[in-house]
């Protein structure tokens, strides 16, 4: 036995790195890949978590931390959280992104940022609250490196931008996949409860910005 243990185990794929994980924090109305949640639970990258209305969920992951708001419907990912719809609040040292389609919301420094992301009805709004972020489509080139101005960020420090999500990715292809997201998830929050869900992130600390921006002007 001696002998042939350590000989099996070379059959084995051993993961080169641990999963990501975070933990999951909530008071209830918050489902985990279709289960309700614990008060107290850990999540993984790939694990969907979607939160009833009038609930939120915490995210704690190292150096960041992320709040999930009401009615909304995201992916925990590796140092990113992909948001399908609703709203998340972001504070993270460690560039913490949120990926809605293909825009990527990046932090400029590896240093506190706070921001607020929204995407209700295929309309995108970010919101800094400290330091710069960038708004970046997957596959383009990266905008503005640790050790260059922060002049070149998308959104800066007390500023809120809005972007048109039909505009810079396209349509919304339907789901064809027997694994993908069940409709009734991403069918939440339209109209003026979505309103109330961006309200509740984005127009906190935003100071009543006078100069609000659009995808034309970001």
């Amino acid at each position: 036995m001696l002998v042939l243990v350590p000989v099996t185990l070379l059959g084995q794929e051993i993961p080169t790195q641990p999963r990501t994980g975070a933990i999951l924090r909530t008071q209830g109305g918050v489902w985990v890949n279709g289960y309700e949640a614990k008060d107290s639970s850990a999540v993984f990258a790939g694990d969907l978590i979607e939160t009833k209305v009038g609930f939120s969920a915490n995210l704690t992951v190292e150096g960041s931390t992320i709040l999930l708001g009401p009615e909304s419907l995201a992916k925990f990912g590796d140092n990113f959280i992909e948001l399908e719809h609703g709203a998340v609040s972001v504070g993270t040292s460690k560039k913490f992104e949120v990926h809605i389609d293909c825009m990527h919301v990046v932090p400029v420094l590896a240093e506190w940022t706070q921001y607020d992301v929204g995407d209700v009805n295929r309309q995108i709004q970010v919101a800094a609250h400290k330091d710069d972020v960038n708004v970046q489509q997957a596959g383009r080139a990266k905008a503005a490196k640790e050790t260059e101005t922060t002049q070149r960020a998308s959104v800066h420090e007390g500023e809120q931008h809005n972007y048109d999500q039909n505009e810079l990715c396209g349509a919304p292809v339907a789901p064809t996949q027997a694994g993908a997201i069940n409709a009734k998830w991403i069918e939440i929050g339209a109209g003026a409860a979505g309103a109330g869900i961006l309200c509740a992130l984005l127009c906190r600390g935003s100071g009543g910005n006078k100069n609000p921006m659009s995808s034309s002007s970001p």
